[in-house]
């Protein structure tokens, strides 16, 4: 799959933030409850999405993880 597909964005939908194409759901908030432990039916009705979609976001995060590089700190636990 290719997160392209499903994901879009437009600088006069969101303020140019990710969203799920057709929608106003920013990529953000399906990550959001996705990590925050959300069940997968719970977002898919909740945001009337499919599946794709949540594969898509899950996609587009870690493209962005693999080209950025965040300072962590060393030896926090």
């Amino acid at each position: 799959m290719n997160w392209r597909d499903r994901i879009s964005v437009d600088p006069n939908v969101c303020h140019g933030k990710a969203c799920i194409k057709g929608t106003r759901i920013m990529v953000s908030v399906v990550l959001d409850n996705m990590g925050a432990g959300e069940p997968e039916e719970a977002i898919l009705k909740g945001y009337h999405l499919k599946k794709e979609d949540l594969q898509a976001s899950l996609l587009y995060a870690a493209d962005l993880a693999r080209d950025r590089l965040l300072t962590l700190p060393v030896g926090a636990a």
